[in-house]
């Protein structure tokens, strides 16, 4: 009985590295606004006109975003998320 609670254990311990590890993988990347290539933008736009990675139409789009180092996105000339929602409101009213 013994050896079926550790390799349930053992188990156990392998599945949780493999979830905790993309999470902090994660908090290493930001979603940077404007600096996507066309069809390289990483999921929707702010526009909703899809939701999906490459559809992007346009080089640098503000309404596409992707994920880059976190904080290099101002440095790549990016936007925040805020900073990209507010250009939008303000060219689309």
């Amino acid at each position: 009985m013994s050896n079926k609670l550790l390799a349930s254990a053992a188990l156990a311990a392998v599945i949780a590295t493999g979830v905790v590890a993309p999470a902090e993988a994660g908090s290493k990347k930001e979603k940077c606004y404007g600096v996507a290539k066309a069809g390289q933008n990483d999921c929707a736009n702010l526009a909703g006109t899809h939701s999906c990675a490459g559809q992007s139409n346009v080089d640098n789009d503000k309404g596409e975003w992707k994920l880059v180092k976190k904080g290099t996105c101002s440095t790549l000339g990016g936007l925040s998320k805020k900073e990209a929602k507010k250009l939008y409101k303000a060219k689309n009213g």
